[in-house]
Formats: C-alpha cells, sequence, structure tokens
C-alpha cells in the first residue's frame, strides 16, 4: 500500500548540509523530514580521522560526528526517514517526491542536500587502502602526512591544486599524470613547475595502491607506462586521488539548472530556479567540499526556506482577506 506523508520542509541527504538544515529547521517549528538516501551520513561516514570541524580538539571520527549531528536534529525534532527517492515533480507546490519502496513524499518546501562523490581509480587496493594512505582530500587529510612521502594523481585544476597544497606539509610530492601534458589552467601549471618541492611522472597509470606494515598502510603504488607499457613501483605513504567529483544530481537533470554537474544557487545564498526548491553542500559547492562549509550552506537553506515560507503564508493570508 503506497503511503503519502506531507510537512513543510522535506531535505534529501543527511550529511553535514542536510542535518545541519534539519537541526535550523526543527528549531524553527518547521519538523523537517529528512530522507536519508543510500549513504545515511553522507561521506564522513566512510571517513576515519577528522581533525579540521571546529569545536574538537582532539582528532575524532567520521562516523561519530555524523551520528552526533544525527541525534542533535531528532532531538530538536527532525524526522529521519530510510529511503530513496527516485523520481521528482518540481512543477507545482507541494512538491512530490517518490521514494523507491513507492512512498510518496510532498513538501512545502525542499532542500536537496544530495552530495557529491569523490570519483576513484577502480584499481586494486584503492578501496581496501582508503583511510590507510589513500584519500580524496589533501585539504581534509594532508596534516597526516607532515613530513612523509606523498602522491597525487591526475591532471586537471584538482590535482594540480592538491600537489600545490600538499608542499605546505611534505617536501616530497610527486603528481603522477597517465598523460604527456596537464588539464589544468595555464597558472596552475606554471606554479606547479616552478616550485622545487614537486616532480611530475608523466605518461603513467596506477595500477595497484601496494599495502605493508603492522598496523597496514599504504607503502607504494604499481604504475604501468601508458606508452610502453613498462611497469614500475612508486614508494609513498600517502596517496591522494584528484580526478574529479560527480554531484549527486541526477534525479534533477532537465528540471533545475545544473553547472558541470552541481545544481546551480544564487550567489551567496541557497535558491534555485525554482521558488521553495533550495539546494546546500557538495551538490551545488564546485569549489571548497568541506564538511564546514557544507554544515554553513545547510544553515543558510533553512534560514531562506524559513523566510520563503513566510513570505508566501503572508501573501497568501492577504489574498484571502
Amino acid at each position: 500500500m503506497t503511503t503519502t506523508k506531507h510537512t513543510r520542509m522535506l531535505i534529501l541527504g543527511s550529511g553535514p548540509a542536510g542535518l545541519s538544515a534539519a537541526i535550523y529547521g526543527a528549531r524553527a517549528g518547521l519538523a523537517p523530514l529528512v530522507v536519508q538516501g543510500m549513504q545515511p551520513g553522507g561521506q564522513l561516514t566512510i571517513t576515519t580521522d577528522v581533525e579540521n570541524y571546529p569545536g574538537f580538539r582532539e582528532v575524532i571520527q567520521g562516523p561519530w560526528l555524523m551520528q552526533e549531528m544525527q541525534a542533535q536534529a531528532e532531538h530538536v525534532g527532525a524526522e529521519m526517514v530510510w529511503d530513496q527517492i527516485v523520481d521528482v515533480d518540481l512543477s507545482r507546490r507541494p512538491f512530490r517526491l517518490t521514494g523507491d519502496g513507492g512512498s510518496v513524499y510532498t513538501a512545502d518546501t525542499l532542500i536537496i542536500c544530495t552530495g557529491a562523490q569523490a570519483q576513484w581509480l577502480g584499481v586494486d587496493g584503492e578501496q581496501h587502502l582508503s583511510g590507510k594512505g589513500v584519500s580524496a582530500c589533501a585539504t581534509c587529510d594532508g596534516f597526516f602526512y607532515r613530513g612523509k612521502k606523498v602522491v597525487v594523481i591526475g591532471g586537471g585544476n584538482t590535482a594540480v591544486e592538491e600537489a600545490l597544497y600538499l608542499t605546505n606539509h611534505s617536501s616530497d610530492v610527486t603528481l603522477i599524470h597517465r598523460r604527456d601534458s596537464l588539464r589544468a589552467e595555464k597558472i596552475l601549471q606554471e606554479r606547479l613547475f616552478a616550485h622545487p618541492h614537486i616532480k611530475v611522472l608523466w605518461n603513467k597509470r596506477v595500477e595497484r595502491f601496494v599495502g605493508g606494515g603492522d598496523p597496514e598502510g599504504l607503502v607504494g603504488v604499481d604504475l604501468v607506462d601508458t606508452l610502453t607499457g613498462e611497469a614500475s613501483h612508486e614508494p609513498t605513504e600517502g596517496a591522494f586521488v584528484a580526478i574529479g567529483h560527480k554531484p549527486s544530481t541526477e534525479l534533477f537533470a532537465g528540471k533545475l539548472p545544473l553547472d558541470n554537474g552541481y545544481l546551480v544557487v544564487e550567489k551567496g545564498g541557497s535558491k534555485t530556479a525554482i521558488p521553495g526548491v533550495f539546494a546546500a553542500g557538495d551538490v551545488a559547492d564546485q569549489v571548497y567540499r568541506q564538511a564546514v562549509t557544507a554544515a554553513g550552506m545547510g544553515c543558510m537553506a533553512a534560514l531562506d526556506a524559513e523566510r520563503f515560507l513566510a513570505e508566501t503564508e503572508f501573501e497568501a493570508a492577504q489574498a484571502a482577506e
């Protein structure tokens, strides 16, 4: 039997953006409903050590942080639903969304916080050594490799920016790229090539991430030359995969404007092209993609949604008089 549930504020996604929006929405008395999606808690649930989230002197664990954020949201009145949305109708309000089990959700406002996923190479050892030397975020994890040899894999802006950033922590940074030229902006390339602590390995493809030691951690990457097929090994204690991110916006293609796959929001805010629909976090953030910025954007989206509801309800009351 199909069930239909209505809410004044529906939030898609339960990472830092979604849960922050839920906290602010609940405190405003809007009783938000959070559809958690395929990965409740977002990317932080697969992150171990977190050292850059404000308010914690010691290193904390990503899954624990998300558990606490969810508990806080529920404590102030948000409701969590374990479901995956498969269809959305934004053509009129209330908006209508359908879960994969047939449940229907209608909402006066919608906050999209479905996030983005780092793209991975899909080679041996990559997932096994994730959090043990393999990462997709130098800003998040670079500090843990202070004074160690690290490599960055990729050839675009993200890879070059990550390599340059890592020189704040390491004097031995290697960029590995499968071609003989970079796709990054020229000014970034100039900074990279001029940096004394960065070297580039051209025409190299990562074949395998190699673990070792006790406790086990990354000890190197096996490479294959893309021109000659020659195998080689590059010792390293940290590897950063920087081949891009893919925002989770498939549901909204053709329904909301996208830019490089990311939802377009007004500058400095969270409003999308459809009144009453807002977006926050990595699904709309092409630049920073940090937990703390996602949380801030979630707060903004909830406040924007609250104002939208107040304005529309006031206008409806005025029209009824």
